[in-house]
């Protein structure tokens, strides 16, 4: 596996770590929208864990959702979704770094090594398969509202938290497949192939005294 690529790999990944711990606390995840609205006296802007609300003065009030079932379906399999893919990323940070060649950390046994960075790369892309399907499920569910000409409810937009939550998720992708592509193809040796003539398989080692003793006499050592 070349080091290079594990050191890419592992500053992706660990990128996207930290995007998704940045994404999760993040408090605009949507905003009310302003289309259509003459005068705007205050906006509200949500997350997956409270609503928060701020006037034309400045003043910003939070609350915490009160009940996690009381929640929509979306927003409770995306809260399990990024918690999964912290836990996920945290795994795959803990087996790249043992896994990776200029590590210490495992011995020196590369071929064990190698799978342990695989395993860690796996992890990665499985962050990142939970960041984009929490995060893409949440703004589906906004648009869909968005667009509805029949919603009585507040619209919402897009907020910043989502592109976070994007960018994080196809940083720990890119990175995940890297160290698993880098894994498989070092893993592969080269052992030096066989030669056949004349329906005799040959090997490259050299013939033995006696082998050759046998063929050519005694005569030939004299």
């Amino acid at each position: 596996m070349d080091p290079i690529v594990e050191v890419v790999a592992f500053v992706l990944g660990f990128t996207g770590w930290v995007m998704v711990g940045v994404a999760l606390p993040n408090r605009y995840w949507r905003t009310s929208t302003v289309d259509g609205n003459v005068i705007t006296t205050s906006t509200i802007y949500e997350n997956l864990w409270m609503s928060c609300a701020t006037d034309s003065t400045g003043v910003h009030n939070c609350r915490e959702f009160p009940s996690l079932l009381a929640l929509s379906g979306y927003i409770q399999a995306s809260r399990a979704l990024m918690i999964t893919s912290v836990v996920c990323g945290t795994f795959g940070l803990v087996a790249t770094l043992v896994g990776m060649q200029c590590s210490k950390a495992g011995g020196e046994n590369y071929v064990l090594k190698g799978r342990i960075a695989g395993t860690g790369g796996v992890f990665f892309i499985l962050q990142g398969l939970c960041t984009m399907v929490s995060v893409s499920w949440y703004a589906f569910n906004i648009t869909q509202d968005f667009f509805d000409p029949f919603y009585p409810g507040i619209k919402y937009e897009i907020g910043e938290g989502l592109y976070i939550g994007w960018c994080s998720a196809v940083l720990a992708l890119f990175g995940g497949i890297c160290l698993t592509c880098s894994c498989k193809l070092g893993s592969r040796e080269k052992f030096p192939m066989p030669y056949q003539s004349r329906g005799t398989v040959y090997s490259g080692a050299a013939p033995t005294r006696s082998v050759a003793a046998s063929t050519y006499g005694r005569n030939a050592y004299v």
